[in-house]
């Protein structure tokens, strides 16, 4: 049933009928099933690697966070609640937040040689209270992001974090475009009101 999968999720009738492959792989990882892992790294890794990349535009350390992901899902499967969710979504959201540690890791290092230099020449260092900023405001939207429905976070997640449109949404979760954009829209402004943000 598997092996004629190509995109997870585009044959998924709109009644729902049809099962989150990744979820049921995701199921049999927790158990140990190296075959299982495997096909997920198939189905998925490809996505992922897109999504990583998008963040951290570096090849070499998207390669790194890859793997560092997928060396994650293996550890952790049996974290994966189905109940909560897509297993796509799960994997894709532990692959952005991998990927925004490594791009803070690297802005964290790049940060105290710049604070360094600044204190030996007097200058103020407000790009460094602005990355804090941007951190914090990023935590808060991850926060936010775990208190809408799962239909809402997957086409947020997919769409701002794995950088899809619309159609490709779409396509990739079997729902009618009018649905995914309502979606969006109604997501959308349930995060800006959980984060008391004005339109």
């Amino acid at each position: 049933m598997l092996e004629g999968m190509v995109i997870d999720g585009m044959d998924a009738p709109e009644d729902g009928t049809a099962k989150d492959h990744a979820a049921e792989l995701l199921i049999r990882v927790a158990s140990g099933d190296q075959a299982a892992f495997a096909k997920l790294y198939e189905l998925l890794s490809a996505r992922v690697f897109g999504l990583i990349l998008r963040v951290l535009v570096n090849r070499s350390q998207s390669e790194e966070v890859l793997q560092e992901v997928f060396l994650e899902v293996w550890q952790s499967a049996a974290r994966f609640a189905p109940n909560k969710g897509q297993g796509r979504t799960w994997v894709f959201t532990m692959a952005h937040r991998r990927a925004v540690d490594r791009v803070r890791a690297s802005q964290a290092s790049a940060d105290r040689d710049v604070k360094a230099g600044m204190r030996d020449i007097g200058v103020a260092h407000d790009s460094v209270a602005e990355q804090v900023e941007l951190g914090i405001a990023g935590q808060q939207v991850v926060a936010a992001l775990g208190t809408l429905p799962e239909a809402q976070r997957e086409t947020i997640v997919l769409a701002y974090y794995g950088g899809y449109s619309q159609s490709e949404i779409a396509a990739l979760v079997g729902s009618p475009l009018g649905t995914i954009k309502t979606r969006m829209r109604d997501g959308l402004t349930r995060l800006r009101n959980e984060m008391g943000v004005t339109a």
